[in-house]
């Protein structure tokens, strides 16, 4: 047998970076997680307990039969972001596919354009684009020695259509989706500077997600009239089919629509379920 094959994926406390973690498991993967959240209960917004944590998706990547390194981790902070890499290079010597999951995490988020503070959108852009970049040409580098790798970004609907209403209103804000259109270009220049060496790069579009942290704060429902939301597995499920698939080699450097992906190769049983429309 080979040497382990080994995932690393930011943001999986809960979510789209849990369920991404736990189908790379699936397929075989010992999966590095980091994330801010380490104990369940650690997570709150007001008097709302978020659930999700690096303890319990740790304890459900073990429960596979896969190896799993937690990282307390925060996107936000560069020095952390290189903390995290060095570690992961030091203890298990090689990441084989990064998922660059965790975003900006903090107020501001949903301001109109005349009331967006800068210094928090430049924030935003250092987490959420500057920072992930840093962490991708920390593991590129082996990845290129070994003469294969994959990186995986999550992208956003928000920077490819215009919003249904203005931010507060059924919209969002310029200052997340700002962010995220310049992210959607690295897998871009990732595929055309290294594709010849070995690299495979993505950017995936997961579509409305209904994640644990929605349905705590009671907000599921904020853009179910123009956008049918889904769990997080759908995207988890792509991540996994992105991560292990050769099919997926067609959409290399492309925007992959989790959704639309995930219906047309059938990864998650039972969805979608047989009323959905699209």
């Amino acid at each position: 047998m080979g040497e382990p094959r080994v995932a690393m994926v930011t943001g999986a406390t809960r979510g789209i970076g849990r369920c991404g973690a736990l189908a790379l498991a699936a397929r075989g993967f010992d999966v590095v997680v980091t994330g801010r959240t380490v104990h369940e209960g650690d997570a709150t917004e007001g008097a709302v307990v978020i659930p999700g944590s690096l303890d319990t998706t740790a304890a459900e990547v073990r429960a596979q039969g896969r190896r799993c390194l937690t990282l307390a981790m925060d996107i936000m902070d560069r020095a952390s972001v290189t903390a995290g890499a060095e570690q992961v290079l030091e203890r298990w010597g090689a990441v084989d596919v990064l998922v660059n999951n965790a975003p900006y995490s903090g107020p501001g988020t949903e301001a109109r354009f005349l009331d967006i503070d800068c210094d928090v959108a430049a924030r935003v852009v250092e987490a959420d684009y500057v920072n992930q970049i840093r962490l991708t040409q920390l593991v590129l580098p082996g990845m290129l020695e070994r003469g294969s790798g994959t990186v995986i970004n999550l992208g956003s609907g928000s920077a490819l259509v215009a919003p249904p209403g203005p931010a507060g209103e059924g919209g969002w804000s310029l200052v997340h989706c700002g962010a995220k259109a310049a992210f959607h270009q690295v897998a871009v220049i990732l595929d055309v500077e290294y594709r010849s060496r070995g690299i495979r790069a993505f950017t995936m579009e997961p579509g409305y997600t209904i994640t644990e942290r929605r349905l705590a704060l009671g907000r599921h429902d904020e853009f179910v009239s123009h956008f049918r939301g889904d769990p997080p597995e759908v995207a988890g499920a792509v991540i996994g089919w992105l991560a292990d698939d050769p099919g997926a080699d067609a959409l290399l450097g492309k925007m992959v629509h989790a959704q639309a992906v995930c219906q047309r190769h059938g990864l998650l049983a039972g969805w979608p379920p047989t009323d959905a429309g699209r």
